[in-house]
């Protein structure tokens, strides 16, 4: 099948509404004093991933950060999807209209088939419904919600009463750049940009700017991430894959990319790496093994460590945390020192940060206080 070759066009009129009715001089900022909360396709745990309503239960659970994964459809709308198919989050398959569309497309070097997203327009992606990914999570919000557009997502989070950040991801820009094409000749990566600056997304790591709507791009694409540094200076996150995964734009291995020399290339465009967690602590049999120096070497060249995905279920947790999400938490917060963690399910990780962390005011109480003491001595 050809690529779409796409006219650019006004933004659609946004579902949810734009900006908050809370003034922006009013809003709660955002923590920063302890690893952030990141809303793992929103609160999937509890409800379809990637839906406006996953999104807003994990605002309301308390997190810092919502995460999604940005395409783009036939048309070039940019959509909020995990996968490339739609295969096992919507229902697509049951709907008869679309039967023909199933195909079979190269992903990352592997013949994949299935329902595309970029063989979608926008108003026929609009007509499926998200399921769960999982069987043994809650299906009763099964049909009950379509997909989102990457503007109706950040309207999600500028409409927060308080300061509400966005995790985007530029989603395999490989095969979405080789199948939509945009009539202006821009990629993936110039509209995801785009979209940011119309929202007015801006600033380096904690400025200004930064804090009013915070914001990190990430990708497990370097060369995304290269290109629009001098679009942006947002801070940007590398992800990391499994050992056995290449980078689908530059092929290179995980030892390659996970090495001294390459960690002290990539410092310079990224803040932050976002690995597998499993590749910090690989485990053997369900038990954690040795810790790799993977975050040592991180913080060393000042990037900060976000590693993915928390589970609460037991099937996802090792036997050393004895089916415990809350023992998986402290020992990834307060023993591997990680500064903020990918979760399915956001509700948990508050709760338990909010039972263990000091707050930001006792920890200036405290600063003061050795201060005085100081002083006096």
């Amino acid at each position: 099948m050809s690529a779409a070759l796409v006219t650019v066009s006004a933004g659609r009129p946004l579902t949810y509404p734009l900006p908050s009715g809370v003034p922006q001089a009013e809003k709660k900022p955002m923590q920063t004093f302890r690893p952030y909360n990141l809303a793992h396709r929103g609160s999937n745990g509890e409800l379809p991933e990637e839906t406006a309503a996953a999104y807003m239960r994990a605002i309301e659970e308390g997190a810092d950060f919502i995460e999604t994964d940005i395409q783009a459809t036939k048309d070039g709308v940019l959509v909020c999807m995990h996968d490339v198919t739609l295969d096992a989050t919507t229902d697509v398959a049951d709907r008869k209209e679309f039967a023909g569309r199933k195909t079979t497309y190269e992903v990352q070097w592997v013949n994949t088939t299935g329902w595309f997203v970029v063989d979608f327009t926008l108003k026929e992606l609009k007509t499926l419904r998200a399921k769960q990914r999982f069987d043994f999570r809650d299906q009763q919000y099964n049909g009950k919600f379509p997909p989102i557009t990457f503007e109706e997502f950040i309207s999600i989070a500028l409409d927060a009463k308080r300061a509400v950040g966005i995790y985007p991801e530029i989603k395999n820009p490989v095969f979405v750049n080789k199948h939509v094409k945009w009539s202006d000749g821009k990629k993936l990566e110039d509209r995801f940009v785009e979209t940011l600056q119309k929202f007015g997304y801006k600033g380096q790591y904690l400025s200004e700017d930064w804090l009013r709507q915070p914001c990190f791009i990430q990708s497990f694409a370097p060369s995304s991430l290269v290109y629009i540094s001098n679009q942006t200076d947002l801070p940007k996150v590398f992800l990391i894959d499994d050992v056995t995964i290449r980078t689908e734009d530059t092929n290179q291995t995980y030892n390659e990319i996970t090495s001294d020399s390459y960690f002290n290339c990539i410092k310079d465009y990224v803040m932050a790496i976002g690995p597998w967690k499993d590749t910090i602590v690989p485990p053997a049999d369900n038990y954690l093994e040795k810790a790799t120096d993977l975050i040592a070497k991180a913080h060393a060249l000042g990037m900060q460590v976000h590693p993915y995905t928390y589970r609460n279920e037991n099937s996802f947790l090792h036997f050393d945390f004895h089916q415990d999400p809350y023992a998986e938490y402290d020992y990834w917060i307060n023993k591997r020192g990680v500064d903020g963690l990918f979760t399915d399910f956001t509700g948990s990780l508050h709760r338990y940060q909010e039972w263990t962390s000091p707050s930001e005011k006792q920890i200036l109480q405290k600063i003061a206080s050795m201060v005085s003491s100081f002083k006096r001595g």
